[in-house]
């Protein structure tokens, strides 16, 4: 009798420890469902934010044609401009103070990229006249930029990525900060705390906030801008590396949530794994390093950087080059024919 009632009690334990453990699990499972949805939601809501087409994307008889421009991105060489945004409280739309564009190339498996000086005298196509690059933005954003652009380097610009600088700050924090090599030692001042920031030459560390001050700092630079323009480059290049790693990959919903805010672009979300994708294959071929030269000079009491035309003719030719398949494959064939004759020369 006694060994029954034992066996029922057992039972009825059993029943309750399953019961207690299915309730558990189906509130968990429950929990995991509506965080996911809410994550889901979230990242939606961002990306809404991020997502701003160009004006001439917006145009219905285009609609189709600009679809087909976009699949083909995976496998096509296409442009990107990264654009950061000196906000100011009276203007409508701020100040470029950096302008990268970057010509990708999946086939040949080649970047190349130029940064445009902030001071260039460039004529605006939307203004009808000659002004500083960082004017288009203040009087048009970024489709004065793009339509400006386009007209001095002669090429499609296909894509943008724009961000103010604590849309910067937010990118670099999110993909865990940034390993940065310092060409020379200097200081600089973070913007918020005011602070002062030491640089020590060699192999640095950075968060969002010191990797901004290390990048707008160009007085103290011997090579002034053009000294500046590689130290972003440098940051873009690890910023991008660190975005499409493996680990961060499935980030990418926090990483849009938090540049929700502060972050542009005419990317549609559809493409960004195939974007990334597409950069995974060829991120370990060397990045091919355009610079414009020209010199300071000043008009009626301006600061202006004039570009040597000989110098934008071959920045237009090798960007030109990259988005060209046939014309890529043709110059590394010649400089393969090269050097073979030089190998025998030498010999």
């Amino acid at each position: 009798m006694t060994t029954s009632r034992q066996k029922k009690r057992k039972t009825k334990t059993r029943r309750k420890i399953l019961y207690t453990i299915l309730i558990i699990s189906m509130v968990l499972l429950s929990g995991v469902i509506v965080f996911a949805t809410n994550l889901s939601l979230q990242t939606k809501n961002a990306m809404n934010k991020i997502y701003q087409p160009l004006d001439r994307e917006k145009d219905p008889t285009k609609e189709a044609e600009n679809k087909i421009e976009n699949a083909k991105a995976e496998d096509s060489a296409f442009t990107i401009l990264l654009a950061g945004i000196e906000n100011e409280e009276k203007a409508k739309y701020g100040r470029s103070d950096v302008l990268i564009l970057a010509t990708i190339n999946p086939k040949t498996e080649k970047i190349s990229m130029v940064s445009i000086p902030r001071d260039s005298r460039v004529y605006v196509p939307d203004l009808g006249y000659q002004t500083k690059i960082n004017h288009s933005y203040a009087f048009g954003g970024i489709n004065y930029t793009i339509n400006t652009l386009e007209e001095v380097l002669d090429i499609p610009i296909d894509y943008y990525v724009s961000t103010d600088f604590q849309g910067f700050e937010d990118i670099v924090d999110t993909v865990g900060g940034v390993d940065v090599e310092v060409p020379f030692t200097f200081s600089a001042q973070l913007t918020g705390s005011l602070k002062w920031k030491k640089y020590t030459e060699g192999p640095m560390f950075l968060n969002g906030n010191e990797a901004l001050a290390y990048v707008r700092m160009r007085k103290k630079d011997p090579q002034g801008d053009a000294g500046r323009n590689i130290r972003q480059k440098q940051v873009i290049q690890e910023i991008i590396n660190k975005a499409t790693s493996i680990s961060n990959i499935g980030n990418i919903d926090n990483m849009i949530k938090d540049v929700g805010n502060n972050v542009k672009t005419n990317i549609p979300s559809s493409e960004y794994f195939g974007l990334i994708k597409t950069y995974q294959n060829i991120k370990s071929s060397p990045i091919e390093q355009l610079q414009l030269k020209g010199y300071d000079t000043l008009i009626r009491g301006t600061s202006y950087f004039i570009i040597d035309e000989e110098s934008l003719e071959e920045v237009k030719r090798q960007l030109q080059l990259n988005l060209d398949d046939f014309g890529q494959n043709a110059q590394s064939e010649m400089n393969k024919s090269t050097s073979v004759h030089d190998l025998t020369i030498g010999e």
